[in-house]
């Protein structure tokens, strides 16, 4: 069973506490309930899994001897009835083995007695602030799957797996990020989720695209401007790397920088300091940056056009995202998750694709990888009116990739060309009426037919 992490943190902390000692109990009940958690006891392993099935806990103090029963054998039962349970282990006979057993087993701590009651508290905050910051991180994800189809980071590609796993590592760290592939791979979606799944997560996501801005106003964006800094400053303005203050700032296509901007960059990346333009004043901000290129800034580097030290800067932490064509896998798991995305959008049931529409998409090389794909599948959406999508309901260029079936004039039967057609006209048809008008026969004979054609 997966944690639950939609569930909101309590105002008042739930605690179990697992000792068969009632001194240690009522100890650390005291200890609990002075900062405002509220407690329940238990003394063995039969009244702590009562507890559970009768209500949710946050965190559970367990010690590790309960008369003949080890905390250990405990541990996998406990959280099998509430995987949102964060245990600390408490024991006077504290080990470095059993220390890492109980964390392998699933506990999140572990205390050694006597503990200090600041010990207990240090323990309460770190749990509270890593639920909290654990339901707004699901809180924003889902916010997010709700706003764009791409933002699942699931993969069956083991390079597209390699990016991910890279990313989510790198995610906990401060480390500036470069990722590299080509338009449409989902560079930013990628953004997004190092962002998400790092400690900056409830802070601002700030995004900046590169090339939509001339020099002046790209820097204007970036640092912001004093009044009179520059026609039509008519006021101080703050820009995009004040805004991202505490979390991350995401720079798209960072290779378009104009090389007097990469110097100014170079120095925010080195030392977080910057101005704004037409001011003297230097300002400080603690920003993580994230860029993306679909260029190869090597030879841009040899080129004179980028700075070899903010390549180095930049690249603390490179990830390759590769495109769509290189991941074939991930083609028919992806049009299933953007057709009930945009059915939804469009407030009809999500359609399914005909075996040829499958093939069509599966042969297409996607030069405009997943960004491509899912306009193709929005399109075919709103203009498709059947449940069946064929290849005609896909843009020409890739319709023409399917599986055209029987052809007149081929070496087909006239029964298989005729399968073909109803299934078509069936297929595209609102209802069975309408197939009939359109194949210039009654719905009865047309019934009968589908039935005979059906496999």
């Amino acid at each position: 069973m997966e944690p639950d992490l939609t569930r909101p943190a309590q105002n008042k902390l739930r605690i179990l506490v697992i000792d068969d000692e009632k001194n240690i109990r009522a100890t650390l009940s005291v200890c609990l309930e002075q900062i405002g958690c509220q407690v329940t006891g238990a003394a063995s392993a039969e009244s702590a899994l009562a507890a559970l099935a009768q209500q949710p806990y946050d965190l559970a103090f367990l010690d590790l001897r309960l008369g003949e029963i080890s905390g250990l054998d405990l541990i996998p039962q406990l959280l099998a009835e509430d995987p949102n349970l964060s245990i600390i282990v408490i024991t006077a006979h504290a080990t470095i083995d059993t220390a890492v057993e109980a964390v392998r087993r699933g506990a999140k701590d572990y205390i050694p007695k006597p503990f200090t009651p600041a010990q207990i508290q240090h323990v309460v905050k770190q749990t509270t602030s890593h639920r909290q910051l654990a339901y707004r991180i699901a809180n924003l994800e889902e916010q997010l799957r709700g706003a764009s189809p791409e933002i699942e980071l699931e993969t069956h590609s083991a390079k597209m797996r390699l990016a991910l796993e890279t990313a989510l590592r790198g995610a906990a760290s401060g480390a500036t990020i470069l990722l590299r592939g080509e338009s449409g791979t989902g560079k930013g979606v990628l953004a997004r989720a190092i962002h998400f799944h790092s400690p900056r997560a409830s802070q601002p996501f700030v995004v900046v695209n590169c090339p939509t801005l001339s020099e002046e106003l790209l820097a204007s964006e970036l640092f912001g401007h004093a009044k009179g800094s520059f026609t039509g400053a008519v006021r101080d303005q703050a820009g995009r790397v004040e805004a991202a203050q505490g979390g991350t700032l995401f720079l798209d296509e960072i290779g378009e920088v104009s090389p007097a901007l990469q110097a100014k960059l170079l120095r925010f990346l080195q030392d977080k300091q910057f101005e704004r333009l037409g001011e003297t004043r230097t300002r400080y901000a603690d920003v993580r940056v994230i860029a993306a290129t679909n260029r190869n800034l090597e030879e841009d580097v040899k080129a004179g056009r980028f700075r070899e030290d903010l390549l180095y800067r930049l690249n603390v932490l490179e990830i390759c995202v590769p495109p769509l064509r290189e991941r074939p896998e991930d083609i028919l798991p992806l049009v299933r998750r953007f057709l009930a995305f945009f059915a939804r959008a469009t407030r009809r049931s999500p359609p399914e694709l005909s075996q040829a529409a499958e093939q069509a998409l599966l042969k297409y090389a996607w030069p405009g990888n997943v960004r491509e794909l899912a306009n193709a599948i929005e399109r075919a959406i709103i203009l498709w009116p059947a449940q069946v999508i064929e290849p005609a309901g896909l843009p020409e260029r890739i319709a023409a990739r399917g599986d055209a079936g029987p052809a007149l004039g081929g070496n087909f039967t006239l029964e298989e060309i005729e399968r073909a057609h109803v299934k078509r006209v069936l297929a595209r048809a609102q209802n069975l009426e309408e197939a009939a008008s359109i194949l210039g026969i009654d719905a009865s004979t047309l019934w009968r037919k589908r039935k005979k054609f059906e496999p």
